[in-house]
């Protein structure tokens, strides 16, 4: 089944996390930073830091705390089992750190296919903005949809 364009526009529920240092340290760990600023709060705050700031691409991590992170997704009819991860975008506009809150607010913004509508291509932007609302990152996803009843 073929995405419906007319999905353009739709903003998807918001997600809200206060960031914890430990989760932080966690996922630098996990993507293998090395730089110390972001497991360790004396480095941190010896870089001009308040607290451990958040490691490259962690903002991404904020919409998977939804109960349902991908509920949208089968909302619009999207099977999962045929969903790709197909590009990550980041703009970073301020550094974020351990215990900001931060709000994660999603739209979908763009659909287009290609290979004669065998893949659906889904483009979302997500604002990251603090608790006072200023911007600390735009992102952006595309996820690709194998249409298995259409060949190219």
């Amino acid at each position: 089944m073929s995405l419906d364009p007319s999905v353009v526009g739709t903003e998807l529920p918001a997600t809200e996390l206060t960031l914890d240092a430990g989760r932080l340290r966690f996922f630098a760990a996990a993507i293998g930073e090395t730089n110390p600023i972001f497991t360790d709060l004396a480095a941190a705050r010896a870089a001009g830091h308040p607290s451990v700031p958040v490691p490259p691409t962690f903002l991404f991590a904020i919409e998977l705390e939804n109960p349902d992170p991908f509920g949208w997704a089968a909302a619009l009819g999207i099977d999962l089992r045929f969903v790709l991860h197909g590009e990550q975008e980041f703009t970073y506009h301020s550094v974020a750190h351990a215990g900001d809150v931060l709000t994660a607010t999603p739209r979908i913004t763009d659909v287009y296919s290609k290979k004669g509508g065998a893949l659906d291509f889904l483009v979302k932007h997500t604002a990251v903005t603090r608790a006072d609302g200023s911007l600390v990152a735009d992102l952006k996803s595309v996820i690709v949809v194998r249409n298995p009843g259409v060949t190219s």
